[in-house]
């Protein structure tokens, strides 16, 4: 298995910051991956991905390189279903972990929602990021990084 890597789905992600300083605590590396170019500290565990133009570049380069041992932080429910597929740990920006037992679900509900919105019959979007999700997120991501190292430590 390869090292850990964060795979942070960042055009929209309120969190880069926090995996950034998380991820240089735990001397893992990190791939911020955008539709087009996103400022980046200089840092060499820090890698940019500019996906290039089409609605899906930044999900696609991200579904196709996350595995086993990775994290992925995304609020993309289609994205957070393909890496959860393929082995990933996934996290949205507000901590809540996406899994196997829970994908299908928030996957039915964000579609059923789409549709909805679609046809004028609900307004209105997900409340505001807060502190509380901020934390909440830190302490789910040092949780997952800590179960990865455990499972390498006994594989």
């Amino acid at each position: 298995m390869s090292p850990t890597r964060i795979y942070v789905d960042a055009d929209a992600c309120p969190v880069k910051d926090e995996i950034y300083k998380v991820a240089a605590r735990h001397g893992l590396p990190v791939s911020v991956v955008a539709g087009n170019f996103i400022r980046v500290p200089a840092d060499p565990s820090i890698e940019r991905i500019a996906a290039g133009p089409g609605m899906d570049a930044a999900d696609d380069w991200i579904a196709e390189r996350a595995g086993p041992g990775d994290i992925v932080v995304t609020s993309d429910v289609p994205l957070a279903s393909r890496c959860v597929k393929r082995g990933a740990e996934v996290l949205a920006p507000n901590g809540k972990p996406f899994s196997e037992a829970s994908i299908g679900m928030t996957l039915a509900v964000r579609n059923l929602m789409t549709d909805l919105r679609s046809a004028g019959e609900v307004t209105g979007g997900p409340r505001g990021f807060s502190p509380r999700d901020r934390s909440a997120f830190l302490s789910a991501l040092d949780t997952a990084i800590r179960r990865i190292q455990r499972s390498n430590k006994t594989a």
